[in-house]
């Protein structure tokens, strides 16, 4: 079960996605190939003591930097470090793919390279975000900016499955992100889709708001990559902003660095429980494999548990659970295939 890990992506590569995957092999014992310029690689991992650790390496001699559009990925550099890396998982030399690097490229490549699951039109990035009661799943939050309402149906399904196999919940509770929890609200997109989600073998709860992403009422939030895209920024900045001002407030007087000194444990954990590195990366649903994309800005411990997750994931069989359901939900239906035979139409225009 081993990972393949893009390690020339990332904004500091390959410095840390080579530490953070030599602390998942010391720690997790997971197996990993390192993708990217073999004497890069191989200077880096001089620097760790990697006695006893299953590391590989796999050269490529090309990079998808962050300004390259998708197809670069697919068409231009067929040696880059995120298509080798998942042509290593199709040719059955490992089982999950984790990258740091272009979003739009890491998509269009896994769905380039591993095609798309029977009854997906779209692939979509799900992300984890931290609530009262534990987590909650939002798809898609940057694939996609322009869907149809098939596409947030099959986001759903996808989502339903991770949730119950990934997140251990046994009914979730499915939730279409709208301006209002009434019926009346919404726009054209999400009355059609939630029209269509209704008659689906899955627990939809109706429309969900924003706020509801956090509160712990909801187990899979479904919208657009537009939308989503905006949320999860508008969420890490609120994390950032709120850390800063409570740092800001400790220092301002005796008083409040007692009260700090006292209370630190639970200021620990809350800083924990809002660490994005602490969920590593968002799953690419709707492949016929596994990728994990990751920040661009990912520290060691982001790369760390993003390779973590993708074994977990590869390990549960995930993929196997969706294709069932996918069967179940859309038994001989028509869908909308646009963009299907084109790699670009679903990547080029990526949120993020």
């Amino acid at each position: 079960m081993r990972v393949a890990v893009d390690v020339m992506g990332g904004d500091n590569a390959p410095h840390v996605e080579v530490e953070g995957a030599v602390a998942a092999a010391r720690e997790f014992g997971i197996p990993v190939t390192l993708v990217g310029d073999v004497e890069k690689v191989q200077a880096e991992l001089a620097r760790h003591d990697c006695k006893g650790l299953d590391i590989e390496v796999w050269h490529a001699s090309e990079v998808v930097g962050m300004h390259d559009s998708a197809s670069d990925a697919v068409r231009k550099k067929k040696d880059s470090s995120i298509r080798v890396a998942f042509e290593l998982v199709k040719g059955g030399e490992a089982v999950a793919v984790v990258s740091a690097g272009n979003s739009g490229a890491t998509m269009a490549a896994g769905m380039f390279v591993l095609k798309r699951m029977k009854g997906i039109d779209r692939a979509a990035i799900a992300q984890l975000f931290p609530t009262v009661t534990g987590k909650t799943l939002v798809l898609d939050v940057g694939g996609n900016v322009d869907c149809k309402p098939i596409h947030l149906v099959q986001f759903a399904v996808m989502g339903e499955v991770y949730a119950r196999f990934v997140m251990g919940v046994d009914k979730p509770r499915v939730g279409l992100l709208s301006n209002g929890e009434e019926d009346s609200k919404g726009n054209e997109l999400t009355r059609e889709t939630s029209a269509l989600l209704r008659e689906k073998p899955i627990n939809y709860i109706g429309y969900v708001e924003g706020r509801d992403i956090f509160n712990g009422s909801v187990d899979v939030v479904v919208c657009d990559g537009f939308v989503g895209n905006v949320a999860l920024k508008l969420s890490e900045g609120l994390a950032e902003a709120v850390g800063k001002m409570l740092k800001a407030e400790i220092k301002a007087s005796l008083l409040s660095q007692i009260g700090y000194f006292l209370s630190r444990k639970a200021f620990k954990n809350f800083k924990k429980t809002v660490d994005y590195a602490e969920y590593g990366g968002a799953p690419l649903l709707g492949i016929n494999g596994v990728g994990m994309i990751c920040h661009g800005g990912s520290n060691t411990k982001a790369i760390k548990n993003a390779i973590r997750f993708a074994h977990e994931y590869a390990l549960k069989g995930v993929n196997s659970r969706m294709a069932e359901k996918l069967n179940e939900s859309f038994p001989g239906e028509p869908r909308e295939r646009a963009g299907a035979q084109n790699p670009d139409a679903a990547t080029e225009r990526v949120a993020s």
